[in-house]
């Protein structure tokens, strides 16, 4: 055999020739060779063994087998067909994952294409594909690309996708030492967390660390994050080195740890303490943000903490100096907006002189100059100046300021209802009606422009100016201000009608200059917007009436009158109807001097009547109205009652069961006990007004001054035996002890008489006590025990409401210790009347079977001048007297 290499080769190549599969391997070998250098010095061993196999094993060309092929091209073809397909895999691989790097948007393009998405099902189907490339590459672990494919993921968040996956990418990236990465990986963590999750715990070593290097862009980094989602137990780690950065040299740095020291005292206000020292330093800046962040922080710490209150009254008059600077003479020109100088400074000073001058005389005497020359030298015909000047009204309504001072205040305000813009005026209304309980005749002056204000198209303008209008009157007034409210009621929209008509109501029975005039006002309210009133407006009107005896012949023609032009007013007809019936032979008289003379027949009234009951618009309520009427007006009219019979017989069998049982006790007093009818019918006798306590004070003082000047009584006072007589007629108590008999005297000739047991004497009574008063709101309780259950004390809770507007959705709701037992009864209402109106009461029953010392927890909600307000309090200044 030729030991040449390349004869070698060469014959080997030729012995394949003889059949078709050493063809075939030639084919193969021609493959490889184009594929491997053979003769390549550096050879993996695979391919080694490759190039021995296709020469036919160590020694040379390999020896034949049966079918005509070497050993060596068997080796071959096997080693070829293992390795074929080991690179064919990776080739796979690789070409995958080079479609998977090429699919991968950038953000632009991924912000491109789902802007240019059709449907929602299109832009859905983009960023769903999107993620999984997100997914694909955190999982990978790419350092390289993980800030710009977080960065797609955040804007994939802003568009309301699920984006939980890039949280602890966020970490990783703000643990990176590289710039791009620590910026983006920090604005994911804003993004991404939030104190709900634990995972937001996992950067305070990295803030930390960020915080303590002099690169002023990482800090800046760390302080915003830190300030946007920084939990409590952060900022109580981090507060030490957020210290130390507010005085650092860097204005950039400073400003961006005075804004993170804002965050932490708002989250743990016993920090304050650390920040106190730092900020007297940062007032004397000159850096226009570092300035209005400090002055916010003071404002923060002031509001939280009592002791920095009193500690930062003493930089008042610096913060007075700051202000008349900017006020007088300007600072840099691109903080000015429209002509006023940096009004947003100007705004947190105020705001901060507001509070540290509140309930203090000396500080609010060094900024009254000062707030005289902000409210004269403020330009008004910006927006900007017109948030300036609100504010100094504020601060000037809120501390003790001069009598001169606060007018000019309400004078300001008066010229923003002139302004065009509507957002001022709701704003100048809105505080005209806090400060008409205050400076009532300074806020007269505007009155015209209230009324004005109450025709504006927009409903929340107008509501506002009903309720300052309807706080506005007064004695002097109400015949001018009520004409204007009538008039409103008659044109305003449905929603303000309710409002509208119960504030005249409550302002005529208050102001009324005749009892004439106030009826009048009723029933031209009702007229107008009858279905619109309060449910006590019919019992009101008919005690008005009936209280009145003089006006009774003119209220039963006006009121007879009004029903024959309309009966859709239920309340209108339910007070027409029970005048008729009471004063319907007034009416058949015609004698009224104060009206035009009215003609009226037996007829035209009961027909009238019988209409009113056969009105589809009528209430079952105002039905037993008109039948109480017509069964009155048996007894007030002469002539034939057949046709009243035959109304009552109808209204027998009616499917109500309240007018079925009227009508039928109607019909016997007809048919059975007619000589009784005229007796049982009699007009009712005067009401005299005032609610049921006031009734019953009234009647127990009388007969406590008729006993006393029958009898004085020597040892006890009388007041205290009538209560004993009406305690017993609950029964005596248990342990009740007869007395041994006395003498008889005058004082107790009574209880003789009746030969019952002597009551114990009665405690002294508890002493009522105020628990809650806001904006007008006041809460009440008075307590009573029960002598027969000592164990039991009930709380009467009062509200009463001094304002100009409705107390609405008022809800009292109590909690006591768990040893003790309470049961809520219901309320009277839920609406507590303006000026003084009828007081809410509520009645808590409380058992206290060890006669431990009471603790009362109250919550109260409610709507007050269109803002809802929740308050809790615990009240424990009770009396002894209520558990001892």
């Amino acid at each position: 055999m030729d030991s040449n290499p390349s004869s070698q080769k060469l014959s080997s190549e030729g012995a394949l020739l003889g059949s078709p599969r050493p063809v075939r391997q030639s084919r193969r070998l021609e493959v490889v060779k184009k594929i491997l250098p053979l003769n390549s010095k550096s050879q993996r061993p695979e391919v080694r063994g490759f190039k021995i196999a296709l020469q036919g094993g160590p020694g040379g060309a390999g020896s034949h087998n049966r079918g005509g092929e070497t050993e060596g091209s068997d080796q071959a073809r096997t080693f070829l067909g293992a390795w074929t397909r080991k690179r064919w895999g990776e080739s796979r691989g690789v070409e995958t994952e080079a479609r998977m790097v090429a699919s991968s948007l950038k953000l632009q393009d991924l912000i491109q294409e789902i802007r240019g998405a059709k449907t929602q099902a299109q832009e859905r189907e983009v960023i769903q594909k999107e993620c999984a490339h997100i997914r694909a590459s955190f999982r990978d672990g790419d350092p390289l690309h993980s800030h710009r494919q977080l960065a797609k993921l955040l804007y994939v968040h802003m568009l309301g996708y699920p984006a939980h996956f890039g949280q602890m990418e966020c970490l990783k990236l703000i643990a990176s030492p590289r710039f791009t990465d620590k910026r983006v990986g920090y604005l994911g963590a804003m993004l991404l967390l939030d104190e709900r999750q634990d995972a937001h715990l996992l950067i305070t070593n990295s803030i930390k660390n960020d915080l303590s290097q002099g690169i002023e862009a990482v800090q800046g980094l760390a302080l915003c994050t830190l300030s946007a989602m920084g939990s409590a137990e952060m900022c109580r780690d981090l507060a030490p080195e957020v210290e130390k950065l507010l005085l650092q040299p860097s204005p950039y740095v400073r400003k961006k740890a005075v804004l993170t020291a804002v965050h932490m005292i708002r989250k743990v206000p016993e920090l304050s303490d650390i920040f106190l020292p730092p900020c007297a330093q940062l007032l004397h800046e000159r850096h226009h943000g570092i300035l209005l962040g400090t002055v916010t922080l003071i404002t923060e710490l002031c509001e939280r903490s009592p002791a920095a209150l009193q500690h930062f009254r003493k930089v008042v008059p610096q913060l007075v100096h700051t202000l008349r600077t900017l006020v007088m003479t300007g600072c840099s020109a691109e903080h000015s907006v429209s002509g006023v100088s940096d009004p947003f400074l100007q705004v947190q000073i105020l705001r901060l002189l507001r509070i540290l001058g509140r309930n203090h005389e000396e500080s609010s005497e060094t900024m009254n100059d000062l707030l005289a020359q902000v409210a004269t030298n403020t330009d008004t015909s910006r927006n900007a100046g017109n948030a300036v000047l609100f504010e100094t009204v504020l601060t000037i309504m809120d501390i003790r300021s001069a009598a001169g001072l606060r007018v000019l205040a309400v004078n300001i305000l008066g010229r923003f209802l002139l302004n065009s813009d509507r957002n001022i005026r709701y704003v100048a209304l809105t505080s005209l009606l806090k400060l008409v309980q205050s400076d009532h005749s300074a806020v007269q002056r505007h009155r015209p422009t209230v009324v004005e204000c109450l025709w504006e198209p927009d409903a929340s303008l107008s509501r506002r100016a009903l309720e300052l209008s309807l706080a506005l009157v007064n004695s002097s007034n109400v015949r001018a201000m009520t004409q204007e409210l009538q008039g409103f009621l008659e044109s305003c929209p449905p929603d303000l009608r309710a409002d509208c008509a119960s504030g005249i109501l409550l302002a005529a029975e208050r102001f009324a200059p005749t009892k004439r005039w106030h009826i009048d006002t009723i029933l031209r309210v009702l007229t107008t917007a009858g279905t619109y009133v309060r449910d006590d407006a019919v019992a009101n009107l008919i005690q008005l009436i009936g209280g009145a005896q003089e006006l009774h012949a003119y209220s039963v023609h006006r009121l007879y009158s009004a029903l024959a032009e309309d009966i859709s007013q239920q309340p209108l007809v339910q007070v027409a109807a029970w005048c008729i019936g009471e004063y319907g032979d007034l009416l058949l008289e015609g004698t009224c001097e104060e009206t035009e003379p009215l003609q009226v027949e037996k007829e035209e009234v009961l027909a009238l009547l019988e209409r009113v009951l056969q009105s589809q618009m009528s209430l079952p309520a105002t039905r037993g109205y008109a039948l109480t009427a017509l069964m009155k007006l048996s007894t007030r009219l002469h002539g034939d009652n057949n046709r009243i019979c035959q109304v009552m017989s109808i209204y027998g069998s009616c499917q109500n069961v309240e007018l079925q049982q009227r009508a039928v006790e109607y019909n016997a007093l007809f048919r059975k006990y007619d000589h009784l009818r005229a007796a049982v019918l009699e007009k009712m006798p005067l009401v005299e007004r005032g609610g049921p306590q006031v009734d019953e004070e009234a009647k127990e003082s009388k007969e406590v001054a008729q006993l006393s000047e029958a009898a004085p009584l020597p040892t006890e006072t009388q007041a205290s035996k009538l209560l004993d007589l009406l305690d017993l007629l609950d029964g005596p108590s248990e342990n009740a002890q007869h007395p041994p008999p006395l003498d008889p005297t005058p004082g107790d000739t009574l209880i003789h008489l009746l030969d019952l047991p002597c009551a114990p004497r009665p405690p002294a009574p508890i002493p009522n006590l105020k628990v809650f008063e806001r904006e007008g709101l006041e809460l009440n309780l008075s307590f009573v025990r029960p002598p027969g259950t000592p164990t039991l004390l009930l709380i009467t809770v009062t509200a009463t409401n001094t304002s100009g507007g409705d107390v609405t959705h008022f809800i009292c709701q109590a909690a006591v210790p768990k040893s003790f037992q309470l049961q809520l009864q219901a309320p009277s209402g839920d609406t507590v009347p303006a000026q003084g109106g009828p007081p809410m009461t509520q009645l808590l029953r409380i058992l206290n079977p060890n006669k431990a010392p009471l603790r009362l927890k109250l919550r109260l909600t409610y709507d007050h001048f269109g803002q809802s307000v929740q308050e809790i309090f615990e009240v424990n200044n009770l009396p002894v007297e209520t558990w001892q």
